[in-house]
């Protein structure tokens, strides 16, 4: 069980585990509550919280694959059920956790008829398969089949580029995020300026990290971002006014959003999965090649609806998302 106190107010501030069970290898749940807040902190706690426990924990998973005497990744094996992508994507969803951040490889050699799974799976000795049982692939003929992997530890999704492979490694667009989902609320208890908050936070794992040590690893991340904010000095912050764009002068604010360096970076890396969009505002956005925060700040609000099937419903569902998960909004024409 998860403990620990700190002080603010007059009151310590507590997180208690309620709730923990394992549903199965690869979901693991567990609830927490954390209080007291004073009104209003909780939002800032919980926002933060369920970004770092989505982007921060570090998991690890299969980055590349190579097969023999394979073109493409639509190629098919004699003897084989599956093609290559779809290997390619049963490798993807096989949940590892690792006590090491060096790049490792792996080997699966089997010879059929079998149904090769991950337990089948050579692994160096700081890696290990979260579910041994999980599927890889059917060799329905007297064949031998050879799979050697490329295993890294990271953060958040990553998509590789096909034509840095060759000799028939094919790139595994990973997904190291051991925190399935996020969700938290807000409780109120108390009554007139003696009312406080209690912060609930429930958290999916796939088994690689439990729920308490992915929100430990997150709450140190957070504390690790938010460091360099204690040590700045006055002498270090220069201020400008930009007479063209100040509410004083009647400039417009801004024509697109304003990143700056950093910003891009992040948004970059950042996936419109995580705004949890409804199916059908997701679909059309991923149909017109839009996969990243920075992708879609390249549309205006003006030019959102010209995207195909994507109506005004659906660009306020994705404004209100950018707000609330970023407090950033559509950039305005």
């Amino acid at each position: 069980m998860l403990t620990h106190e700190t002080s603010i107010s007059t009151q310590p501030i507590k997180v208690k585990c309620v709730e923990s069970k394992t549903e199965n290898r690869r979901l693991h749940y567990g609830r927490f509550i954390v209080s007291p807040f004073k009104r209003g902190q909780v939002s800032t706690v919980g926002i933060a919280m369920r970004k770092a426990s989505l982007e921060e924990v570090q998991g690890t998973s299969i980055t590349r694959a190579r097969f023999q005497g394979v073109v493409h990744e639509y190629s098919t094996i004699k003897g084989i059920k599956e093609t290559i992508h779809d290997v390619l994507v049963n490798l993807k969803e096989i949940a590892l956790k690792s006590d090491s951040n060096d790049i490792k490889e792996a080997v699966s050699s089997v010879t059929g008829p079998k149904e090769v799974i991950a337990g089948d799976t050579l692994l160096p000795p700081s890696v290990e398969a979260v579910d041994h049982l999980q599927y890889i692939v059917t060799i329905t003929q007297p064949i031998s089949v050879n799979i050697e992997s490329k295993i890294e530890k990271d953060c958040g999704y990553r998509i590789e580029n096909l034509n840095e492979c060759r000799d028939g490694e094919f790139p595994v667009d990973a997904v190291s995020m051991p925190v399935r989902n996020v969700n938290y609320s807000v409780h109120l208890f108390g009554s007139g300026k003696a009312i406080r908050e209690i912060l609930f936070i429930e958290i999916w794992t796939n088994g690689s990290s439990t729920p308490d040590e992915a929100i430990t690893e997150a709450s140190e991340k957070l504390i690790d971002l938010l460091s360099p904010f204690l040590h700045v000095k006055p002498e270090d912050v220069s201020y400008s006014v930009d007479s063209q764009s100040s509410p004083a002068s009647g400039g417009s604010s801004s024509q697109l959003y304003d990143m700056n360096e950093l910003d891009k970076k992040i948004f970059a890396n950042t996936f419109i999965d995580q705004l949890e969009l409804p199916a059908r505002a997701f679909n059309c956005l991923k149909k017109a090649d839009i996969h990243t925060i920075a992708d879609l700040l390249n549309y205006s609000r003006e030019d959102s609806p010209k995207i195909r099937s994507f109506g005004q419903k659906s660009v306020d569902q994705v404004s209100k998302a950018l707000w609330n998960h970023f407090t950033i909004e559509l950039p305005k024409n």
